[in-house]
């Protein structure tokens, strides 16, 4: 069965930290680290667009036909300003979804928060133009956009957790601070990024396009 591709907005990593030892520390605290050629940060997901076509469509009990939403989406997808690329910092190792995924923990600098929170305002205009009323209830609910939580946490999926837990769990750490059960310090390292890009904006459909 041919698996539909999942549209994001993302920023691609170039690197973690200054050489590929450091990156390879993290197996230290996660099982089957990820390649690094395909570390992104997620800016906004959109998930498979048929699928949010298919939600924009129930939502609005058939007011918006979802050929005519995908072809909309991505119109508008294409549209969106492009994010220059910048350096965060990773101090902390994090569970994620649902205690699944092991990933960087990222402080970025306002500007790429700023942005992020302009992408979530452009998808409210979309919606509005899609004829989709309460668009955050909309946002939360919808299974192909898949939010779980109201507020962005900047991360870089790396791998899976230790499936015994990092060796340091719930030790005391030198200056006395303890390891949370969810995450795990780790030394400071830089993560630097490229420009924001949508993940497989080749396979959108053209202006025009209809699905069968």
């Amino acid at each position: 069965m041919l698996r539909l591709p999942r549209i994001t907005v993302e920023v691609p990593v170039l690197g973690v930290g200054t050489k590929p030892a450091d990156y390879e520390h993290l197996a230290a605290y996660a099982d089957g680290l990820r390649r690094p050629q395909g570390l992104h940060m997620t800016l906004l997901h959109i998930g498979i667009l048929e699928d949010f076509a298919a939600d924009v469509a129930d939502w609005t009990k058939g007011a918006t036909d979802p050929a005519a939403a995908t072809v909309k989406t991505a119109d508008w997808l294409r549209a969106l300003p492009v994010l220059e690329g910048f350096s965060g910092t990773a101090e902390r190792l994090v569970l994620l979804g649902g205690g699944r995924v092991s990933g960087l923990e990222v402080d970025v600098p306002q500007g790429v928060r700023d942005f992020q929170v302009s992408l979530v305002q452009a998808l409210h205009e979309l919606l509005d133009e899609l004829r989709v009323d309460n668009p955050d209830d909309f946002i939360l609910s919808s299974r192909a956009l898949g939010y779980r939580y109201p507020r962005w946490r900047p991360h870089v999926a790396v791998g899976k957790p230790k499936s015994e837990g990092h060796p340091n769990q719930g030790r005391e750490e030198k200056g006395g601070s303890r390891e949370r059960s969810d995450s795990w310090e780790i030394r400071p390292i830089n993560v630097e990024f490229g420009p924001s890009q949508i993940r497989n904006r080749q396979l959108l459909p053209g202006p025009g396009d209809s699905l069968p």
